[in-house]
């Protein structure tokens, strides 16, 4: 057995030193490559994180670090099947006999969908004690989730969420330039809008950006079905998958909107399903480690208000809920909406949806990585004097409640500045949104 694995390693490493480098699309996130940590790429199936890595080592590669100071593999390769921790070593040990001058010297590691190997958290906090190595794992939210990377390598790590594409990584895959100075007119407005209506529709996983209308649907429902049965079902040994299907399909069908356990619980007893309330708890945990879906809390000081309140509902892509469930016109706002709470996630923290004391609500209350905080609301037509009404009138009262000063409606098409007793309120199409974050 050492030396059947002995030979895959050092086959692997041979492969990879004549290998072409792709250089996929840039995305928005950065590994930090900080001395005795380990960079661990988070998110759900199929968003990426394979060719996060290998734009890494195509940027590597392009500044000068010789391939012999770089090791990547995959370990979902079929010659390592059965693979465990103490064959780890016969990785390392393959590394520098091939390349021995490499010993003591910067080097970067990459393994990716690391959690095939049952313990390989020893291996990797054996190698973090090499001040010299950059190392960085992948894996499948089927088995490795940023609570357990913090209490496997015991503070040794440091997570990256990665989620499908944004709008913007989406433009800068299609070959398009990313506007520098706003506002945009002519061809290159015509463009990013084209962009955008393509965008709705399929959503940003990577691979079904070039897939016709037939394929990128079949793609999205076979991503659900695989994340459902096995980083879900398979994960928590869940063997009442028809209530377990009845709660991802109606979370779908309610994407930014209201939705509890208690709820759920009264929806499957009404379809003759016996699901009580504690397992439903148990499966929107499971979904949110999964990535299918996030759910987002009041904004309140208080715990308890928090935790009494129903939270809204997200998915992990606007796409995969159309291919997943029958998409309407009327879903167009809650697609929308869908994709500002992601984006918002990308830029920083998603804090809460706020209600105000008159009961109105605002959709997000964020924060970006710099703690500054920001109200948005997310409406895809304003062109009802009622609706404008409403959505600003609720921001204005969220302005003043929390001290907040800066208030966006993202909308579909329209554009502008309201100014409503002193509150400037400002209204931007969601396409410019996504790509200007002035």
């Amino acid at each position: 057995m050492k030396e059947r694995y002995q030979q895959a390693f050092a086959d692997r490493i041979g492969e990879f030193a004549i290998a072409q480098i792709p250089e996929p699309t840039p995305r928005g996130v950065r590994l930090l490559e900080l001395p005795g940590k380990a960079d661990v790429v988070v998110g759900m199936r199929r968003v990426g994180k394979s060719w996060l890595l290998l734009h890494r080592i195509h940027e590597l590669l392009a500044a000068g670090v010789p391939r012999n100071r770089i090791l990547y593999c995959d370990f979902e390769d079929e010659r390592f099947a059965g693979l465990r921790t103490e064959h780890l070593q016969l990785l390392d040990d393959a590394f520098f006999t091939r390349y021995p001058d490499s010993r003591g010297k910067e080097c970067w590691f990459f393994f990716d969908e690391v959690q095939e190997v049952p313990g390989w958290e020893k291996f990797v906090r054996r190698l973090l004690a090499d001040r010299q190595l950059h190392l960085t794992v992948t894996g499948s939210s089927a088995r490795l989730l940023s609570t357990e990377i913090a209490t496997s390598l015991r503070g040794r790590a440091l997570a990256t969420e990665l989620l499908p594409f944004s709008f913007a990584e989406c433009v800068a895959h299609q070959g398009l330039a990313k506007p520098d100075v706003w506002p945009v007119a002519g061809e290159t407005r015509s463009r990013l809008q084209h962009a955008f209506a393509r965008y709705q529709t399929v959503g940003g996983f990577p691979e079904v950006q070039s897939f016709d209308d037939e394929a990128w649907r079949r793609a999205l429902q076979s991503y659900l079905e695989i994340a459902l049965l096995r980083d879900v079902a398979e994960r928590h040994a869940i063997s009442n998958l028809p209530a377990l299907r009845f709660v991802v399909r109606r979370l779908l069908r309610s994407i930014a909107s209201k939705t509890s356990a208690n709820a759920l619980a009264r929806d499957l007893k009404s379809q003759g399903i016996g699901v009580g309330k504690d397992q439903v708890y148990a499966y929107l945990a499971h979904l949110e480690d999964s990535y299918l879906v996030f759910l987002l809390p009041l904004h309140a000081s208080s715990e308890r208000r928090r935790q009494m309140n129903p939270r809204k509902v997200y998915a992990i892509d606007h796409g995969l809920v159309r291919a997943g469930v029958t998409a309407t016109s009327a879903d167009i706002g809650h697609h929308l909406e869908n994709m500002v709470y992601l984006e918002l996630r990308r830029r920083g923290e998603v804090i809460g949806y706020h209600l105000t004391e008159a009961g109105h609500e605002v959709d997000f209350v964020a924060a970006d990585h710099a703690g500054t905080r920001q109200l948005v609301q997310a409406c895809a037509d304003l062109a009802s004097a009622a609706t404008r009404e409403r959505e600003l009138r609720a921001l204005v009262e969220a302005v003043r409640e929390t001290g907040i000063a800066t208030a966006t409606i993202v909308s579909l098409t329209e554009e502008g500045v309201e100014t409503i007793d002193g509150v400037s309120i400002r209204i931007v199409p969601t396409w410019r949104w996504l790509l200007d974050r002035t």
